[in-house]
């Protein structure tokens, strides 16, 4: 035996079972590859495995889920509430804007029926805005932002579209001052409609109410007679609306009636009066006021519940200068005697 000879390497069992096991791996591969090309068995198997599989896959994702989840939430819920706050304070702005809105159709409508009232009766009239009101029952006033310096002047009849409100009794140069047809120093000689009756009218203090007194049990005055100024006294023009006879009911004596009169005016509402500058033209002339047809009857009708002088003597209690004469004919009266 040479001396450069190595002694023989024994045989390792255990590589020969490694070889043949990863031959018949091979070969079990091959095999495997062969049937699923040809029956596609391999792909069934795959599915079904993965619908075994699937529940473990949604458990393990839902903490994922469950996170994306809650940020997104939480990012709507902000976006929510900031939309929410927005809307809510455009809503604030836009109820505000409807309240105005409506505040200047109201006006609207207010000056439109002063504008039409005056369109429809010819008057030559100034519209003046209401600054103050005062409404107690010892005091019916009214102050308009309007004076002499505007052409104001003591004794003007004061009317809105409903008909006759007042007079003018003071005048700075900035304001003036209005006595209204409710104050309880306040009487205006009236005449119904229907029939030309003559009454005077007696303010109460009531802004709702109006008072006649001793009307006798033969005159032809009912329950819903219009009533419009007569012009007697020389201070209102005659046929301008003044109220509605609401009700009727004997007095103490038994021997005349007295009678609860609904104001035609807005005493209590509106923003805006009219002034008459100029009386408008006596019936029969071609110009006529408001309701100016009922002074027609009554110039040929004499009312025995007014005396004589008591029905001359104007519309006002009220202390004051003498009353222009709006027809030209008549005598002026002054103010401060009582009807």
């Amino acid at each position: 035996m040479p001396h450069y000879a190595s002694p023989a390497t024994p045989t390792r069992t255990g590589e020969v079972a490694d070889t043949l096991r990863l031959l018949a791996y091979l070969v079990l591969a091959l095999v495997l590859i062969v049937l699923d090309h040809r029956g596609g068995w391999l792909n069934r198997a795959r599915q079904q495995a993965d619908v075994l599989v699937q529940p473990l896959w949604m458990v393990a994702g839902w903490p994922g889920r469950m996170a994306e989840k809650l940020y997104d939430d939480a990012g709507t819920l902000s976006q929510l509430t900031a939309e929410n706050e927005r809307l809510r304070n455009e809503m604030l702005v836009s109820n505000a804007r409807l309240a105005r809105l409506r505040t200047v159709a109201a006006d609207n409508a207010r000056l439109r029926g002063l504008l039409g009232a005056a369109e429809r009766g010819g008057l030559d009239v100034q519209l003046a805005p209401i600054l103050d009101i005062d409404l107690d029952l010892t005091r019916q006033r009214l102050v308009l932002d309007a004076g002499s310096a505007d052409g104001v002047r003591v004794g003007q009849s004061v009317i809105d579209a409903g008909g006759l409100l007042g007079q003018v009794i003071d005048t700075t140069p900035m304001h003036a001052s209005v006595l209204l047809l409710t104050d309880a120093s306040h009487a205006v000689p009236v005449a119904v409609t229907r029939n030309g009756v003559r009454l005077v009218a007696y303010g109460t203090g009531s802004s709702d109410r109006l008072r006649l007194a001793s009307i006798p049990l033969s005159s032809d005055v009912k329950v819903g007679d219009l009533l419009v100024t007569s012009g007697l006294g020389a201070r209102f023009p005659a046929g301008f609306l003044v109220g509605t006879v609401a009700a009727l009911r004997p007095d103490d004596s038994r021997a005349f009636l007295l009678g609860d009169v609904r104001p035609a005016a807005q005493l209590d509402r509106g923003r805006d009066v009219l002034l008459l500058r100029t009386a408008p033209a006596a019936p029969g002339t071609g110009d006529r006021g408001p309701a100016s047809a009922a002074s027609e009857p009554e110039a040929a009708q004499t009312d025995p519940s007014v005396e004589p002088g008591a029905a001359g003597t104007g519309s006002s209690r009220v202390p004051g200068p003498r009353s222009p004469v709006p027809d030209g004919g008549a005598t002026p009266i002054p103010t401060g005697e009582t009807p």
